[in-house]
């Protein structure tokens, strides 16, 4: 079985939400709902339920700049060794990002000093919450891919 976008795996659900603040709720509880009884742990679930709700957020926010008329999608799939969350807004990139697509890493002292903006700690949450995370720009659109490893696999690669 593969997915929508090729990836091998089984979609658990998939999804779009109106690009208005507090969606990202929606999308949390969705993606919570998908995912039970898919062999996370309760922590691994509450992690996964954050990231996917910042992640939303971004995306409505800083992709699709609340205009409710484009959505979020949201994609979940299961692999045997890791579930698969995809997020994708109309935003072709971030501002702030480096050649590699990469947000700086928040710095407390920078921010608290004002050489830093305030705001900017979303992917760096994300990435404190979720075994791996990516993303990438293609068609005008950008995806935020969360994995979360399956507990038996924990020591595992996830491509």
């Amino acid at each position: 079985m593969s997915t929508l976008s090729g990836e091998p795996g089984e979609v658990l659900t998939y999804f779009e939400v109106p690009s208005k603040p507090g969606n990202e709720l929606l999308a949390r509880a969705r993606v919570a709902d998908a995912v039970q009884g898919s062999g996370l742990t309760d922590d691994q679930v509450e992690r996964l339920k954050t990231a996917v709700a910042e992640a939303t957020m971004n995306g409505i926010e800083h992709g699709n700049h609340n205009r409710e008329e484009l959505p979020v999608e949201v994609k979940v799939v299961r692999t045997p060794e890791a579930l698969i969350v995809s997020v994708t807004d109309h935003g072709g990139g971030r501002d702030g990002a480096d050649a590699d697509g990469q947000a700086p890493l928040p710095d407390l002292e920078l921010k608290l000093a004002g050489l830093q903006p305030p705001r900017g700690w979303g992917l760096f949450l994300i990435g404190k919450m979720v075994d791996e995370v990516g993303s990438s720009d293609e068609g005008g659109r950008h995806t935020v891919r969360l994995v979360v490893r399956r507990p038996n696999d924990a020591g595992r690669s996830v491509p």
